[in-house]
């Protein structure tokens, strides 16, 4: 078991280990809002910790809808749960996202405790206090920041996790090796669910994102960085009615984003990025034209007036936050594609 602190802008502990349902000390109201898939982990969770209220949903994108919203806030409602509640949201990174935002804005902010159940969960969603749900619109448009109480990642929730879904969140652990310039997390071949090493790895992972949400935790800046490759990532993800996959969206974003830093002098990390796809195998991307994405990066989150800021890496550990030219943009995407289309990653392409 490891145990990690995240300082600022409240103390939290992040522990990851194995059987940890039997550390948390249940103190007031609770109520227990979890992904079905986990169903028998968070069951047992809330056996230990006799919770009666109990909500299960569907996780993956249809989570982080205002419907799903909706009912979640009615449910505390007609629980009469009382503004001392504290929620234990169990599930991978929708559940992890719409779970929070749930807290920041029922009964005007209440306690959450986060048990992530997936990869992408522990590495990402369950620190740092994002909190969301989608629209229509776009990825991420609705939610606070609001951070939890403490995060419990218990790697026993992870035996029943499919491969390619174990693979695909490790995707953010190894865009936090080239955030931090830590080699180690640029490696991931030797990882398997209940594997050794996986335990230490995600500490390492989490560590790069505790570092950066400690000295920016409101993403004034720094915290910026963390939006390595999911600029593309998200437009892609909206663009394919959500069908492809975060994980999958941000691989691809990062091997993008990587053409643009090359373009603008910086180190070729293609290669690198290349590594990962052939590690993931994702699913083909379809085809999408430039101009089929950019009313999607016209929505981005990280626009300021007009201006769109690129999380641009020009070398490891080196990423730079700023406006790059549509020129650089387009010729940047043409490689993309040529990429992708001569590794058999294309929609199509494959026998």
């Amino acid at each position: 078991m490891i145990r990690l602190v995240v300082g600022n802008p409240r103390a939290y502990p992040v522990v990851i280990g194995q059987g940890l349902n039997r550390l948390v000390q249940p103190n007031g109201p609770r109520a227990i809002l979890y992904d079905q898939a986990v169903q028998g982990f968070a069951e047992g969770l809330a056996d230990i910790l006799d919770i009666s209220s109990r909500l299960a949903l569907e996780g993956g994108e249809r989570a982080k809808t205002l419907e799903a919203y909706a009912r979640c806030l009615s449910w505390l409602a007609e629980e009469a749960l009382p503004r001392d509640t504290t929620l234990y949201v169990v599930g991978g990174g929708t559940l992890t996202d719409l779970g929070g935002f749930v807290a920041a804005s029922y009964l005007r902010g209440i306690e959450y405790i986060s048990f992530p159940t997936t990869t992408l969960a522990i590495v990402d969603a369950a620190v740092g206090g994002k909190t969301g749900l989608n629209l229509p619109e776009g990825k991420n448009l609705v939610g606070a920041f609001h951070f939890p109480q403490a995060v419990y990642a218990d790697l026993e929730a992870l035996h029943t996790l499919p491969l390619p879904l174990f693979k695909e969140g490790l995707v953010e652990a190894f865009k936090h090796g080239l955030i931090s310039g830590d080699p180690t997390l640029l490696s991931l071949e030797p990882l398997r669910p209940g594997g050794a090493g996986l335990e230490e790895y995600l500490a390492r992972a989490v560590s790069v994102k505790i570092r950066v949400v400690e000295a920016d935790p409101t993403e004034k800046g720094e915290r910026k960085k963390l939006n390595l490759g999911h600029t593309l990532a998200h437009a892609l993800e909206a663009a394919t009615s959500h069908q492809l996959s975060h994980g999958a969206a941000v691989a691809y974003g990062l091997l993008y984003i990587s053409l643009v830093g090359r373009a603008l002098g910086g180190q070729d990390l293609v290669p690198i990025v290349q590594r990962l796809l052939a590690w993931l195998e994702p699913p083909p991307l379809p085809e999408l034209s430039w101009e089929r994405l950019l009313p999607y990066l016209a929505r981005d989150k990280k626009k300021l007036g007009a201006s769109l800021s690129w999380v641009v890496p020009m070398s490891l550990g080196d990423i730079r936050i700023e406006p790059v030219d549509d020129k650089t943009l387009k010729q940047a995407y043409g490689e993309f594609q040529e990429l992708i289309n001569q590794s058999g990653q294309a929609a199509g392409s494959r026998p």
